[in-house]
């Protein structure tokens, strides 16, 4: 039986409408919270986003590409990928677009930090993947349905600190993670098996340490460029076939 478009889009769907609640909740909350607890909020979020994070990094350690273990293909593919996203100027992309958007829609305070942090956290991860692939091709939401929970708390503790910009990242869940699911059957055929491909793996580790970067920036120690090191999630497959080349 073939699918609907409403049953492969059927879990981006829920993640949209969590992240557009936790948006809600999360302006009402601000303003009405002291600076404290807003922040504590925040840090909350960032302390689980560093776990997830280094969750996802330990990919790295199941993959391994010719001689050459995981953990260096990451690095390799981490390190040439943000020398693209510098050259390319991916970061400052990013929050152009959060800056048109916050013109446009008229937002102040911290709309741009608080749109490309929520991006980036609601996008980069192994959920999204296998969530959206397993979803576009057999309609089970469960694994997106469980992002979208997630998600639906951290959109909450954001948007009390960054504000509403953190609920445009909407446009980025739909587009991203709806594609995904849309092409879910094209993926199917060159990753036969998501959850163990090395590639797939890779990608994964590579984006936990990205979600470490987030991580990072939520809790305000120093500014991670995530935006920078993107092109990594698309290097790291090409690094490990490389990898096997040489072998």
């Amino acid at each position: 039986m073939e699918l609907s478009l409403l049953d492969k889009l059927s879990g981006t769907l829920a993640n949209a409408a969590t992240v557009t609640l936790g948006t809600g909740l999360g302006l009402l909350l601000r303003g009405r919270l002291p600076e404290r607890m807003a922040r504590i909020m925040v840090q909350g979020v960032g302390l689980t986003t560093l776990f997830i994070g280094f969750s996802m990094a330990s990919a790295l350690g199941k993959a391994k590409g010719g001689a050459l273990d995981g953990v260096v293909l990451g690095l390799i593919a981490l390190v040439l990928g943000g020398l693209l996203g510098e050259w390319w100027r991916i970061e400052e992309a990013l929050e152009g677009i959060g800056e048109k958007i916050k013109r446009a829609v008229r937002g102040g305070g911290s709309f741009t930090e608080g749109f490309v942090a929520a991006s980036l956290l609601f996008c980069v991860g192994p959920m999204t993947l296998l969530g959206s692939i397993q979803n576009g091709l057999t309609g089970d939401p469960s694994i997106l349905l469980l992002k979208a929970t997630l998600d639906g708390l951290s959109a909450i503790a954001l948007t009390s600190s960054f504000g509403i910009g953190v609920g445009f990242s909407v446009l980025v869940i739909l587009g991203y993670q709806g594609g995904i699911a849309l092409l879910a059957g094209t993926l199917s055929q060159v990753l036969p098996d998501p959850a163990q491909d090395p590639r797939v793996l890779l990608v994964n580790g590579v984006g936990g340490l990205m979600v470490l970067g987030v991580g990072i920036n939520l809790l305000g120690p120093t500014k991670v460029r995530v935006g920078s090191f993107l092109p990594a999630l698309l290097l790291a497959p090409l690094v490990w076939a490389l990898a096997n080349w040489l072998s």
